[in-house]
């Protein structure tokens, strides 16, 4: 009887979570909502300041309010981290390379800028300036766990957003230390311990990427041979929280330890498999957080002082928005991009609150000030879903994108993954042979520009399986996919080739071993384009200098079949791929 006691109200907490993931998750998809605000609804009507405050009175509704708010923090902890697992997943160390201006260039500036201003105005509010200090940069952070799911990670608005909350995430342990460092009592222990954290850090960092490198294709390929879903589960779990616990140990955010692991996952042919496979906890995990963000919204609190917190929550999300936007305009993005990424970002964090409460117990500022501020911060993340979608009609209407004309031929066409040069040219090929086409881009540039120049262009991303249904992939001829995104094609090459079993899939290549990926991915085609323009290339200056053309086709023949072999061989292929160009039919 003591056993089932104690069970009782973990097993009703774990009802009432389960519960809300089942009712909020199809009814806010089927009227196009995003769960997010579902969750937080939940969070506030079944914690302490909604039903939760009358169980006293009504003791049967200890069997639908969350009975200790507290013990969720663990999964809302370990939600976040999973959803900087799976950015890293979708990342690879090239992305993030490719990355590194925005990063360490908008990134620092949108984070310095805001906290900066923020800092000052607070100061000439009346706030002692270390507390301004805290303040302004706590309130600088915006939600990594929110944003993301909301932006992709693949559109423009998606990259600079992605950016930004990357350079935020790794900022959040030197603020925190620093803000320990300025407390009243704080002795130089704080500066040194920063420090020490960062060289362990970075120790421990270095550590797990060279370990991993050689480490998890191993373990993930023992994992696969053995044709079980529980042990691939298992080793991903163990990863993750692995690397998390390992950066935890010397100060570092676990977040920071989540995202290698993911980065260093996507460098293996394993990342789809573990994608698919944690994305069901990371959606439950990030619906637990988003209900421990509802529970911390006092109703009666903020009616009592509408006024003062209406006003701060606008003043902030006004004031990140511009300052935003602005950095995106200066650093070249669309007025479109800036406008949506600007507002899309203006809200606080769930780091926010963290930031609050280390600067409360470092005695930076008062108890007082730090609720009525993690009020404010509640409420940002509620309205941030809200903010997307304004965001979105804003940037319509600042920058307007072509619409598509209708086609009354959407059966038996060419969807062509990619508008830059490369999907034009293909685009421009079947034109000029009247075969039906369309190109999908994530980049609204490339779109309009096709567009003006009469090419059928939509805007869109193929990394999401909705955009490539509503194109017709079911019923096209083919898929050509043309974007330089190694990691992006191969994920897309396999996901098509799963689901169109039949579909004829060609795609460009960067280079021979990037085909040979492409080809055990499931690729009908795959064009390494360094191959053929240095082929290309070869041949132009052999004749030119006075060889003669027989020779050079011949020698040309030869060298593409040794490329042949070394697709089959890397690919392992029971077959040679046909590699074709204006040379030889191969």
């Amino acid at each position: 009887m003591a056993s089932a006691e104690l069970a009782s109200p973990a097993l009703s907490d774990a009802l009432v979570i389960l519960g809300a993931a089942g009712l909020v998750i199809p009814v806010f998809t089927r009227f196009r909502i995003t769960p997010v605000i579902g969750f937080i609804l939940i969070g506030i009507l079944v914690g302490p300041y909604g039903l939760g405050r009358m169980v006293f009175e009504h003791p049967w509704l200890n069997h639908i309010t969350i009975s200790d708010p507290d013990s969720l923090d663990l999964f809302a902890e370990f939600g976040i981290i999973l959803l900087l697992f799976a950015i890293g997943l979708e990342l690879s160390f090239n992305r993030l390379w490719q990355m590194r201006r925005l990063v360490f260039g908008l990134g620092a500036l949108e984070l310095l800028v805001i906290g900066t201003i923020a800092a000052i105005f607070l100061a000439m509010m009346g706030q002692y300036w270390t507390g301004a200090l805290a303040l302004g940069f706590a309130l600088a952070f915006s939600s990594t766990a929110i944003v993301l799911p909301i932006a992709g990670t693949h559109t423009p608005v998606g990259r600079a957003a992605l950016s930004m909350l990357l350079f935020e995430d790794i900022m959040i342990v030197p603020i925190i230390f620093i803000l320990g460092a300025m407390a009243p009592n704080a002795e130089a222990e704080g500066w040194e311990g920063m420090l020490t954290t960062l060289w362990q850090g970075g120790a421990v960092i270095l550590a797990m990427m060279v370990l991993g490198r050689f480490a998890l294709p191993r373990l993930f390929g023992q994992a696969a041979r053995t044709k079980s879903p529980e042990l691939f589960l298992a080793a991903s779990l163990l990863v993750v929280i692995g690397a998390s616990l390992a950066t935890a140990a010397v100060g570092l955010s676990p977040i920071v330890g989540a995202l290698i692991a993911g980065l260093l996952i996507a460098e293996t042919e394993y990342h789809g498999e573990v994608e698919s496979i944690m994305e069901p906890f990371k959606g439950l995990a990030l619906g637990i957080f988003l209900i421990t963000v509802g529970m911390s919204i006092d109703l009666a609190t903020i009616w009592d002082n509408l006024g003062l917190i209406a006003t701060a929550v606008v003043l902030i999300l006004v004031f990140k928005a511009s300052v935003t936007g602005i950095l995106l305009r200066l650093m070249g993005a669309r007025r479109s991009t800036a406008a949506e990424t600007g507002i899309l970002m203006a809200s606080p964090s769930e780091t926010t609150l963290i930031v609050l409460a280390a600067a409360s117990s470092a005695l930076l500022i008062q108890p007082g000030t730090a609720q009525f501020w993690q009020i404010v911060t509640a409420i940002g993340l509620t309205v941030t879903p809200l903010l997307a979608m304004l965001g979105r009609a804003i940037a319509r209407r600042v920058e307007p994108i072509p619409e598509l004309p209708e086609e009354d031929e959407a059966e038996g066409r060419v969807v062509v993954i990619g508008a830059g040069r490369v999907g034009l040219l293909v685009a421009q090929m079947l034109q000029a042979h009247d075969k039906p086409y369309v190109a999908i881009d994530s980049n609204p540039d490339l779109i309009e520009a096709a567009k003006r120049k009469g090419y059928r262009a939509t805007f869109g991303d193929a990394a999401r399986g909705d955009a490539l249904s509503r194109l017709g992939v079911d019923d096209a001829l083919a898929v050509v996919l043309t974007m330089d995104e190694p990691v992006l094609t191969q994920r897309l090459v396999a996901k098509l080739r799963k689901d169109y079993p039949d579909l004829l899939i060609v795609c460009r290549a960067r280079d021979v071993r990037h085909a040979a990926e492409l080809y055990r991915a499931g690729a009908s085609h795959a064009v390494p384009e360094t191959l053929e323009s240095s082929l290309q290339l070869s041949e132009a200056v052999l004749v030119d200098i006075g060889v003669a053309m027989g020779p050079v086709i011949a020698s040309i023949h030869e060298k593409r079949d040794e490329f042949r072999a070394q697709i089959e061989e890397e690919g392992a292929l029971d077959y040679k791929p046909k590699l074709r160009s204006s040379t030889a039919d191969g």
